[in-house]
């Protein structure tokens, strides 16, 4: 089968509702959670996809059972010391990030050792932020060229509570010393940049032991020695960063309508919503309600008639860090110069995502000015693509191949988009999604 995608045409003006998949952050770290609860755990729209099969397969590694019978499922857990396995067993986190660094906070204390591997593009990935906080607690990590993966990690049996100060607003990051902080005798100290709080959520709903003070810029969480997780059911609710490429092209097309059902609009999710708004786009929330701490709702998007540009709070960077290569389309149609700052972190994802911001940009005709971590975008209201447009050699970053369809989708062009299958590992039925908004 072919591996890449062929688009000639834009999108016709639409009036559509549509449900995406499950939220994966939540997905994952429902996962976690019970694989560490006593007792049966049960979710129903559980994200089935790459990075979640690949932590199904984690905790089965760490001894764990579980069924999945489409998007539900079971897992068996044995506890918060219920981890059983073998000498020397690899667990592959593929190309899951969140996988990768939040199960090392879970093996802190493992008695063997455990190697941890994953894809091309996350074995080029930085987990030396993680080993340096982790290893704090008393663990050992021994990784590829200081840095990377592979890495083998060695838990310690008597793990010290750390104080740690959390600078980078990586919410991978923060959860993994969360759940090392979980087996510690004592207190662990957290000062964490503000970023996604799904596992504070979730520690809250468990009545977990922690404590969190809410400050303008940043969190204080202090975390104690749990001892006992009860089951967790769980209705998963969609993914704003899945229904973002959506909202954007609903923003991008003419004319149209689409509303998404039951989103999580977590507020630490939603920087794409606020950037929208400042940019003059219509959304608005209906149906809104709390479930298990998270805050859901309907969102209801409209076509605007013009866009304006934005010099974006470098604030909102954090809750909107997987959404930046679909906001630069926006820009990209925007009458005047957006300015995007202090975006380092983009490079940290599954590609270099700054720089291919800055090329699929490039190959429409819009102009950029870009450092390191800023992007300046000179947008063009009346964009419009004659000609041909190949997207390739991406790391299979899923959210590049994304990015590419809505813009051939929005802005016209021949295109050829290679790897199509790295959708898999987020978003299975993207297309298919795409499909019916074309009928």
């Amino acid at each position: 089968m072919q591996n890449s995608i062929v688009i000639n045409s834009k999108i016709k003006k639409f009036n559509k509702k549509i449900t995406v998949c499950g939220d994966k952050s939540l997905s994952i770290r429902w996962i976690l959670f019970s694989s560490l609860a006593e007792g049966v755990s049960k979710a129903k729209n559980l994200l089935v996809s790459e990075d979640v099969l690949a932590t199904l397969k984690a905790i089965n590694k760490l001894g764990i059972h579980y069924s999945l019978n489409n998007s539900n499922c079971k897992i068996y857990g044995k506890g918060i010391s219920g981890y059983q396995y073998k000498k020397n067993i690899i667990i592959n986190a593929k190309n899951s990030g969140t996988l990768g660094r939040l199960i090392l906070g879970l093996l802190v204390n493992s008695k063997n050792k455990i190697r941890l591997i994953g894809d091309k593009s996350l074995s080029k990935r930085d987990f030396k932020r993680i080993s340096d906080p982790l290893s704090k607690f008393g663990s050992k990590f021994k990784l590829s060229k200081n840095k990377y993966l592979p890495l083998t990690i060695s838990g310690s049996s008597n793990l010290k509570p750390i104080k740690y100060s959390e600078n980078k607003g990586s919410a991978q990051c923060k959860s993994a010393i969360i759940f090392a902080g979980m087996r510690t005798q004592g207190t662990t100290f957290i000062k964490a940049k503000k970023s996604r709080n799904h596992t504070e959520i979730l520690c809250k709903h468990l009545k977990l032991p922690i404590d969190i003070k809410r400050k303008k810029n940043f969190d204080l969480i202090k975390i104690k020695k749990v001892n006992k997780i009860k089951s967790l059911n769980y209705d998963i609710p969609s993914d704003i960063s899945s229904s973002a490429f959506f909202i954007v092209l609903t923003v991008l097309a003419k004319d149209s309508i689409l509303t998404i059902k039951n989103v999580n609009i977590n507020p630490t999710r939603v920087g794409i919503i606020t950037i929208l708004k400042k940019m003059g786009i219509k959304i608005i929330f209906k149906n809104k309600r709390i479930y298990k701490g998270e805050k859901n709702a309907d969102l209801v998007i409209r076509s605007p008639k013009k866009i304006k540009p934005i010099n974006c709070p470098v604030k909102l960077n954090s809750g909107a860090i997987d959404e930046f290569l679909v906001i630069f389309l926006v820009a990209a149609k925007a009458n005047g110069i957006s300015k995007f700052k202090k975006l380092s972190e983009l490079n940290q994802k599954e590609s270099p995502r700054l720089k291919w911001g800055e090329k699929i940009l490039n190959k429409i005709g819009i102009k950029t000015i870009t450092t390191k971590d800023s992007i300046k975008i000179y947008g063009n209201p009346r964009l419009n693509i004659n000609k041909k447009i190949t997207i390739n050699n991406f790391l299979k970053d899923h959210r590049v191949f994304m990015t590419s369809v809505i813009a051939a989708l929005s802005f016209g062009g021949k295109w050829k988009i290679h790897d199509k299958d790295s959708i898999n590992t987020s978003f299975p039925n993207f297309l298919k999604i795409v499909k019916d908004l074309k009928n």
